[in-house]
């Protein structure tokens, strides 16, 4: 066995965490001739990510749809009052997110809820802070109707995209001789959200034999971050969450109910859904009220045991970490910062 393949083993004996070498230190995109005549794209993913893009049988990847896609998501066209794109919320230099604890959207409204990241959400079970979107076609649609986002209506958007001048021959030249409807505008936004796309951080690197990629306090800060310190009881797989929903008292008893208001089950009261933990020195601030500004925060809180509540998590409990342990966990959480395509 090489030195690259026994670090991985040695990686994956310490935790399920699964940080996988994949063909391409960086992203690319290739076309592959399809039986219809059309092209589809083959994603060479980040090192550290799944070998391949998953998407849906009914929306195929194609450059069309992906360039389509790009433009709708920063082209105001898609609010209210024309103020407003989904990139106004989601920054590319942040990883996707957003800078403020709430988003503003059309006319000033305030949100309730952080914006979350966008990269490697391809590979994500379910969207938004609560899971209440079992796709990427149907989350892509909910901020353009939100009140307090876009606040538009989809048959709006419909009519303005059917009367401009170019965006005809955009839809026709992606999906074909069919309507520009809302299927074809959540199926164009979710092509662009799933090749967002961010891997081959230091912490791959080490994980795959670069001994030289983590600096001594990041290496210590990783020991501690897959024992002790049981971050990778909620935070495993390549995209480091468990996509599943915790309460952690964050917010507790402060009007936002989380996983409840979709499941009606008050036990669920209280959890989100874990974030990935990719790039997350680039996305803050943090929680899903963006109520906590620094990641030495972010450790502190889960260092003293998270908010106490009757139905917090059973993996959360105090840590007694030194000041330290704790610089050397914030040092390997800047680590996870990738490469993007």
């Amino acid at each position: 066995m090489n030195g690259r393949a026994a670090a991985l083993v040695g990686w994956l004996a310490l935790s399920s965490v699964c940080l996988r070498p994949v063909a391409g230190l960086a992203a690319g995109f290739a076309t592959v001739p399809q039986e219809t005549g059309s092209t589809s794209i083959r994603a060479t993913t980040p090192r550290g990510l799944e070998m391949h893009v998953p998407a849906p049988e009914a929306n195929p990847p194609t450059p069309e749809k992906l360039e389509l896609g790009r433009r709708l998501f920063h082209d105001p066209i898609l609010s209210r009052d024309g103020t407003k794109s989904c990139a106004s919320c989601h920054l590319a230099a942040y990883a996707f997110a957003d800078t403020a604890t709430v988003s503003v959207g059309v006319a000033g409204q305030r949100g309730t809820r952080n914006a979350p990241p966008l990269h490697n959400r391809a590979f994500g079970r379910s969207f938004f802070r609560d899971g209440r979107s079992p796709t990427l076609e149907d989350a892509v649609l909910r901020p353009i109707q939100a009140p307090d986002e876009l606040a538009m209506t989809l048959p709006e958007v419909v009519r303005r995209l059917r009367e401009h001048p170019t965006y005809p021959a955009a839809f026709a030249a992606a999906f074909g001789s069919g309507p520009i409807d809302d299927i074809a505008l959540g199926r164009a936004l979710a092509t662009f959200v799933r090749f967002l796309l961010s891997g081959d951080s230091p912490a791959d690197r080490y994980s795959v034999g670069d001994s030289l990629a983590l600096t001594p306090s990041a290496i210590r800060g990783r020991a501690l971050f897959l024992a002790r310190a049981n971050c990778t009881a909620c935070h495993t797989g390549p995209y480091l969450t468990d996509e599943r929903f915790h309460n952690t008292g964050v917010s507790w008893n402060r009007g936002d109910v989380g996983r409840e208001a979709i499941t009606k089950d008050p036990a669920d009261r209280g959890r989100f859904r874990v974030p990935s933990l990719r790039d997350i020195a680039l996305t803050a601030p943090y929680m899903h009220d963006g109520s906590i500004r620094t990641l030495a925060e972010v450790v502190a809180f889960y260092d003293r045991g998270g908010n106490a509540n009757p139905l917090l998590d059973h993996r959360i409990r105090p840590l007694s970490l030194t000041e330290g342990e704790r610089a050397d966990l914030i040092s390997f959480l800047e680590s996870l910062t990738g490469r993007t395509n």
